[in-house]
């Protein structure tokens, strides 16, 4: 007995630093220098506006990539939109606004909608590195009118998972409602069931390979890490995962990747 519980006091501690937080939650201040924050922030948002997007998919780095699973890049996705921005003194003036799903800092077994700016986004990254995706026009204005739409914010769950199953409604992480609206968006729906059905149908999520010491003893260690909605194999939503699916069905105008040395297409 004690042997084993000494083994999930191992499995917990190891699953600790590897899997949760899921680098998705709000940060209040920035993790790296908040001048090199505020540059990148700003050259990503001039590097949108100057392709003429009016919605963007952009992924952050919000973890240490040592510790990510392989075949993920980037733990926060967000669409951000053109909008017309008032400051404190009721200035007007154009950017883009982060539309995001955080986790919450003090329950990370559930999590909420916030809008930012894109530096308060990039405050979240371990590393500066951004993913981008540029839907294609047609599909930038039906996201448009689904995110200004009640829709956006009913397509929301708030009862979170870090490896979310995308095509159940169990759970759900950032991926996941980024690729719901996305669904909503491309067949004109809000009835849910009718989104996961065409995800199932579709959607070719990414497998996450982990022990299953890890598994099993993950959610003793975060309620966040629960994979009860998977069934053998663990299949999430990733920024990869959704870039490749608007890559098969020609739904991207462009998908690449902005340090700050430079740009790189995917």
């Amino acid at each position: 007995m004690k042997r084993l519980s000494a083994l999930i006091f191992a499995a917990m501690v190891a699953l600790l630093p590897t899997m949760a937080p899921a680098g998705s939650s709000e940060a209040t201040e920035a993790i790296l220098p908040a001048d090199q924050v505020a540059t990148f922030s700003n050259r990503v948002q001039k590097d949108l506006a100057a392709r003429g997007a009016h919605v963007a998919i952009v992924a952050r780095m919000g973890r240490d990539p040592s510790t990510l699973p392989k075949g993920i890049n980037y733990t926060h996705v967000a669409y951000w939109v053109y909008s017309e921005i008032t400051d404190q003194n009721g200035g007007k003036s154009y950017g883009y606004r982060a539309y995001n799903l955080y986790q919450l800092g003090d329950d990370q077994t559930k999590s909420r909608l916030i809008q930012d700016t894109p530096a308060d986004f990039f405050a979240g990254a371990q590393k500066l590195d951004a993913g981008i995706i540029i839907p294609d026009r047609r599909l930038q204005q039906k996201l448009l009118s689904v995110i200004a739409s009640p829709t956006y914010s009913a397509l929301h769950n708030a009862n979170y998972a870090v490896l979310a199953n995308p095509s159940n409604k169990r759970f759900q992480n950032c991926t996941e409602h980024t690729l719901d609206v996305m669904m909503a968006a491309l067949y004109d729906t809000s009835d849910r069931s009718q989104i996961k059905a065409n995800i199932n149908a579709h959607f070719d999520a990414q497998e996450i390979r982990i022990s299953g010491m890890k598994r099993t003893f993950g959610p003793l260690a975060s309620g966040a890490l629960s994979t009860s909605d998977h069934g053998a194999k663990i299949k999430t939503a990733t920024f990869g995962s959704i870039s490749r699916f608007m890559k098969e069905f020609d739904l991207a105008e462009k998908v690449y990747r902005i340090t700050p040395e430079a740009s790189y297409r995917f």
